[in-house]
């Protein structure tokens, strides 16, 4: 080998020993870093709850029980709310009422260029005359007629003691008289509790005076800037639910009105019948008896019952069992006419709401409210219905398809498959005509 040979290998050896000194040696584990023992492998498990013990059954009772507790409590608080403020609610439901009731005659006068004040006082005061007017016949009438009904119901007692002597019971006069001087009893030593009585009765006579002018005040503003006011109240709802909501609340106006409409023309011929069979037997006080029957029959499927009992015992004490039985037979058939006629033709197409539900309601309100609970029960479920119903079925707030209210769908399939088919061969019959622009509001 020769020397240039030589110092060439030695080159390449320093340039090589130079090169490695610029890299990381290879790792080799020693023995102090080496693990003779065997790996174990540990699982980590969240802490045991009871939840996992019990079955899923009862976990899913358990979340519905404590949702439950919670709706009852907010019912609870609502209608202790109710209960504080019912001097302000009562009023505002009941012009409510009379609003939808006469929403439709201070629209035509606004359509027709009269200012929206002057309409809705006008109509307001039309309606105050006949109701003032109405009252006063009808107390003119009960006072005038007062002492000839006092005098039949005293030949009528006589008559019952009569009838309770001759009858197998055998109660003698002197056991009547018992029964007389011991109710006299009880009434002399309750006078404590009558004068309370008439005191509570005189702050109730107040607040009706009070609850009077409320109605008449929230009534003219209900009738002027009805619609205004329920925009209002939609405009303070987040965004996305404010076309559904003021559509929902539409179609619910629709349906009080409808349904309003509807009992009143009940009532109205509910009224007249049993107060023609009144007349027709000569009974006393047959026009306050036929108010109370107009006024009854608010309250669905019991009131008229009720004020058609009292007119038949009236009949009873005042002209005697034939009279009694003849008034009988034209309450229960003026009640025919309307569950199998009225009903179904005039308050079918109002609102279609189950018997079952209307007579539970009805339950609920008179226990809540007494007699304005049971009054305005009703409309307040259908109102519920229909906004519930539509709420449901269109979420995001379009028009209902006929422009027709859910709630007046009827609930039996039959009859309802019946009207489905009855208006689809109208609009097979004339295709191009739409469907009344008056149930409905404009597309958003």
């Amino acid at each position: 080998m020769s020397w240039a040979q030589t110092v060439r290998e030695r080159a390449r050896a320093t340039l090589a020993t130079a090169a490695s000194r610029n890299t990381p040696p290879p790792f080799t584990a020693g023995p102090d870093l080496t693990d003779s023992t065997t790996p174990v492998v540990v699982v980590n498990q969240p802490p045991t709850s009871s939840a996992d013990v019990l079955p899923r059954g009862v976990r899913t009772a358990g979340a519905w029980s404590w949702r439950f507790i919670l709706f009852v409590v907010a019912a609870y608080l609502f209608l202790r709310i109710v209960a504080l403020l019912h001097i302000v609610l009562i009023p505002v439901a009941v012009a409510i009422l009379l609003a939808a009731l006469f929403q439709p005659l201070s629209a035509i006068m606004i359509r027709n260029g009269m200012k929206k004040s002057l309409a809705a006082g006008l109509v307001e005061i039309t309606a105050l005359l006949v109701v003032i007017g109405g009252l006063s016949l009808i107390i003119r009438t009960f006072i005038s007629q007062f002492d000839n009904l006092s005098t039949r119901v005293s030949q009528g007692v006589d008559e019952v003691q009569r009838w309770l002597a001759d009858s197998p019971l055998h109660i003698t006069d002197q056991q009547l008289s018992q029964y007389v001087d011991r109710a006299r009893d009880s009434f002399t030593s309750s006078q404590g509790s009558i004068t309370s009585g008439a005191l509570s009765t005189a702050t109730t006579v107040g607040e009706v005076v009070t609850g009077f002018f409320l109605v008449l005040f929230t009534l003219f503003f209900f009738l002027r800037d009805g619609g205004q006011i329920w925009a209002f109240l939609c405009r303070l709802l987040p965004r996305e639910a404010r076309v559904a909501t003021a559509r929902a609340g539409h179609y619910s106006w629709h349906t009080l009105v409808s349904y309003v409409r509807a009992t009143v023309l009940v009532a109205f011929v509910d009224a007249v019948g049993i107060g023609i069979g009144l007349f027709a037997f000569r009974v006393p006080l047959a026009l306050p008896l036929a108010a109370l029957v107009f006024l009854g029959a608010f309250i669905p499927v019991v009131g008229a019952t009720i004020s058609g009992a009292v007119a038949v015992l009236v009949a009873l004490v005042a002209n005697g069992p034939v009279t009694a039985l003849g008034i009988l037979a034209v309450v229960i058939a003026v009640q025919q006419l309307e569950g199998h006629v009225l009903q179904p033709l005039i308050m079918g197409r109002a609102v279609a709401l189950h018997p079952l539900a209307v007579i539970l309601a009805i339950a609920a309100g008179v226990v809540v409210a007494g007699i304005v609970g049971g009054l305005i029960a009703v409309p307040l479920l259908a109102v519920l219905n229909t906004a519930i119903r539509y709420l449901v079925q269109h979420p995001s707030g379009e028009p209902t398809p006929d422009r027709e209210p859910p709630g007046t769908e009827p609930t039996d399939d039959d009859e309802a498959r019946a009207e489905d088919q009855a208006e689809a061969a109208e609009r097979r019959l004339d295709p191009t005509s739409p469907p009344p622009g008056d149930t409905s509001v404009a597309t958003a």
